[in-house]
């Protein structure tokens, strides 16, 4: 059953008690991700969750862990472009104890001016792995460009320049302004007492301040296609080829999601079995939507070998025109709903995957969606839904391009995707 409240310092609270487990999730989500940063403090919010590992007034980064260890459970967290999450999984019976130390590390983080310093260079370290894993780095310089001139298109992780800037006042005072109980969902699902956990969920709050977070949301530029190069030394050429998507309030996301297992989102898919396994093109291929709260992106993605880029284009080129123009037969569509359909009803047999979902549905719609009106929406779509959301939103002058390689290379590229897509 699943019970929820708006609590005294505004904080949701959503619990599912799932009295056959033996163990209990929770997750903490805070409103706060890198699309919330101003550019001086670019990387801020992802900065500031591992800072919440670093100490609080009453325990040192090592008591963390130990208390974790302590209790056999699992502690970790993850910042997005719209949200922080810190999330653990216990046994029931040590969830209490999970919840005491979790909620002193979100209010209680010291920010100490060494493991401050210390931070920072492990950021930067970060920071230079993934520039140097072209794979990853594909996807933020199509966003960057995507998003131009908005914080939507700025790096989680922060850049350099921004992270090595960071002074501790600064990235203190944006996280005390921010991990305030309005700011929160607080979702928790297994073997528990609702009644205990909000109790306990409510005396963790009481000493925190009653004020709310307001963000001035700056407005999206009007898009326009662009072509984006980065030369890199790189035995692949990664390719991100994509255009502007839908928000997740969009009730088309229910076709996307269909539409896109068809089209590139697994092993059976057209795409992979077409370039990948037909062709033999690339290990990697697929196509991926994201959606947020005011916007979104449908993307294509391959690493190819140099001498395969003619040959990758053309066939992209053909097998979407073929998508669109002729659609998906009704047995595409129904083998996806099923798979789909399986696919969440197998994830609620995790009890991080039920929290989750509890967390993420609150965060974004206020709301619990039930998984049965979920699965309904899905097994509603139909190949011409399919077929008039592709030919809308798939528009061959909506495409933009972002490519890193050698630069001997990268000029075939920007050709071949002209050839194609003009």
């Amino acid at each position: 059953m699943i019970n929820t409240w708006l609590l005294d310092k505004q904080a949701r609270l959503i619990v599912e008690e799932i009295p056959y487990l033996k163990s209990a999730a929770l997750g903490v989500y805070i409103k706060l991700g890198s699309r919330h940063e101003k550019e001086e403090i670019a990387g801020a919010s992802h900065f500031i969750e591992h800072m919440l590992f670093k100490g609080t007034e009453s325990r040192s980064a090592r008591d963390i862990a130990e208390s974790f260890e302590e209790i056999g459970g699992q502690l970790n967290a993850f910042t997005s472009k719209e949200f922080t999450c810190v999330y653990a999984r216990t046994l029931d019976e040590n969830i209490s104890s999970a919840m005491e130390i979790i909620f002193d590390m979100l209010f209680n983080s010291t920010f100490a001016t060494r493991d401050f310093a210390t931070e920072k260079e492990v950021i930067i370290e970060e920071i230079n792995i993934y520039e140097d894993t072209p794979d990853d780095l594909i996807h933020d310089l199509f966003a960057r460009n995507l998003w131009q001139g908005h914080p939507m298109g700025s790096p989680i992780l922060g850049t350099l320049d921004s992270v090595s800037a960071f002074s501790r006042d600064e990235i203190f005072d944006f996280y005390k302004k921010c991990y305030v109980p309005s700011n929160m969902v607080i979702a928790v699902a297994g073997n528990v007492d609702k009644n205990l956990i909000k109790e306990q969920v409510e005396k963790c709050l009481v000493r925190q301040p009653l004020t709310q977070v307001n963000w001035p949301e700056p407005k999206h530029s009007e898009y326009s296609s662009f072509v984006r190069l980065l030369e890199k030394e790189t035995e692949q050429v990664q390719i991100c080829l994509g255009v502007p998507g839908i928000s997740y309030f969009d009730q088309n996301r229910y076709v996307q999601n269909v539409m896109n297992s068809i089209l590139g989102g697994g092993m059976s898919s057209r795409l992979f079995q077409k370039i990948r396994e037909e062709l033999g093109l690339a290990y990697s291929v697929y196509s991926s939507p994201s959606t947020y709260s005011d916007t979104g992106s449908y993307s294509f993605y391959i690493g190819t070998g140099p001498g395969k880029i003619a040959t990758f284009f053309e066939a992209l080129y053909h097998e979407l025109e073929f998508f669109v123009s002729r659609g998906v037969s009704e047995r595409e569509v129904s083998r996806t709903q099923q798979l789909i359909k399986s696919s969440m009803y197998l994830g609620l047999e995790s009890v991080m995957n039920r929290m989750s979902r509890l967390g993420k549905s609150f965060l974004m719609y206020n709301r619990v969606i039930p998984v049965e009106d979920v699965i309904k929406e899905i097994l509603a779509v139909d190949a011409g839904k399919i077929q008039s959301f592709s030919s809308n939103i798939l528009q061959k002058p909506a495409f933009s391009l972002a490519a890193i390689g050698p630069a001997e290379v990268l000029p075939q590229v920007e050709k071949e995707f002209h050839k194609w897509w003009g």
